[in-house]
């Protein structure tokens, strides 16, 4: 495939440079550690989308009948990258973006359509996934929450974990059993639970890190009107596929920008005098891993093109997607590690000490990376997937 821009795409590109350029925040990494608290930063990534919306940034490939601006997957892709270039925060609703508003379009009826779409977008609806639990996070189809019948729709119990955004969230995504009877991939449903219903209590999971983006979410008898059932009773699992299809999306064009900005910082920090002798990437152990590290950078990044390909030509993402997030978030790792190994003592510093070396953004790194091999499917789930469709071997 050719991938040369069109005019009108470059056209497009330039003009969301400038707007970044001159809207976004000059250093997110930093403006980022200076929040007070995890409100506030839901505070400043709601009001930073919702000033991306009113520019026309946000949801920019769905349908111009839901709010989007119906532009190519191109563009969409050229979006992510260039909020990655920019080093510019996340949006806020990423999930409802990304998974929950996709999900809706094709499943949702049109009432939902109507009331969720236009606000995914302008962040007053902002969705999490209630999917992953306690007993059931990997293997999905093994979750024990229920969804019992009643007359005016279900009564849910349960609890999910791994539950990111929760804190800030009004709406989830909730994949529940209602026939226990059935097989584990049928019998499922997929509810549109509204977050202020009462019975719903989420509880923060610190990470070592220090931030608590992901939650403990428990619903202890949430009623849920029968209009909020997407897709068909029973039929959850075809929805929640969808939705895990939309997640290898346009977004994971950005991955290797992330990975590329890091691996300039480890180049700089390599070239950086010792404190007490020569640059660490004078050594050429060190250089080589650096060589190495870029030569993984570079095959996530054609990686990632093929995947553009197959969404420009209307296909669905295949294999590729777990060969991108799994060569992601184990580069993304090595490039966190040997950042604190090139700092040498100093590597014990954290943020907050005047000694820290770039304020202890690699020590943050580090700490952060080890959910990248986590979330969005374990490592060991992706070896799984490529082995079974890629290498045919028997499933495990």
């Amino acid at each position: 495939m050719d991938f040369k821009l069109s005019a009108a795409e470059e056209a497009f590109r330039e003009g969301l440079r400038d707007w970044l350029a001159a809207n976004g925040p000059k250093d997110w990494s930093r403006i980022r550690r200076t929040l007070a608290n995890r409100e506030a930063l839901a505070a400043f990534l709601i009001d930073w989308q919702r000033r991306l919306h009113a520019a026309g940034y946000v949801g920019l490939h769905w349908p111009v009948v839901y709010g989007g601006r119906g532009a190519t997957v191109m563009e969409q892709a050229i979006f992510y990258e260039e909020m990655a270039r920019a080093r510019a925060p996340e949006l806020a609703n990423a999930i409802g973006l990304d998974m929950a508003g996709p999900a809706i379009m094709v499943h949702g009826t049109e009432a939902q359509k109507r009331a969720h779409l236009p606000r995914i977008l302008s962040a007053e609806h902002i969705f999490c996934q209630g999917f992953s639990e306690p007993a059931a996070g990997s293997d999905l189809a093994a979750l024990q929450t229920r969804a019992e019948r009643t007359a005016r729709g279900h009564v849910i119990t349960g609890s999910k974990v791994w539950t990111s955004f929760a804190h800030y969230a009004n709406w989830c995504t909730v994949l529940a059993r209602t026939d226990p009877a059935a097989r584990r991939h049928q019998g499922l449903t997929y509810f549109l639970v509204d977050m202020r219903s009462p019975g719903i209590r989420v509880r923060p999971l610190r990470q070592m890190s220090g931030d608590a983006e992901f939650n403990e979410l428990f619903l202890d008898g949430v009623e849920v009107p029968a209009e909020n059932v997407l897709g068909r009773e029973h039929g959850g699992w075809q929805v929640a596929i969808t939705t895990l299809l939309f997640e290898r999306g346009p977004r994971t064009v950005a991955r290797q920008l992330t990975l590329r900005q890091g691996l300039a910082d480890l180049l700089d920090l390599a070239q950086r005098p010792g404190r007490a002798g020569p640059p660490p990437g004078s050594d050429p152990v060190i250089r080589q891993r650096l060589a190495q590290l870029y030569v993984d950078t570079e095959a996530l990044r054609c990686t990632n093109l093929r995947m553009l390909t197959r969404l420009v030509r209307g296909e669905p993402v295949g294999p590729e997607g777990a060969a991108a997030k799994l060569c992601f978030s184990e580069t993304w790792q090595k490039v966190a590690e040997l950042g604190l190994e090139l700092e040498g003592a100093y590597a014990a510093l954290d943020v907050g000490s005047p000694w820290a070396i770039d304020e202890g953004i690699w020590q943050y790194r580090a700490l952060r990376s080890r959910g990248n091999t986590i979330q969005g499917g374990t490592s060991e789930i992706m070896r799984n997937i490529l082995a079974e469709r890629v290498l045919g071997l028997p499933k495990d």
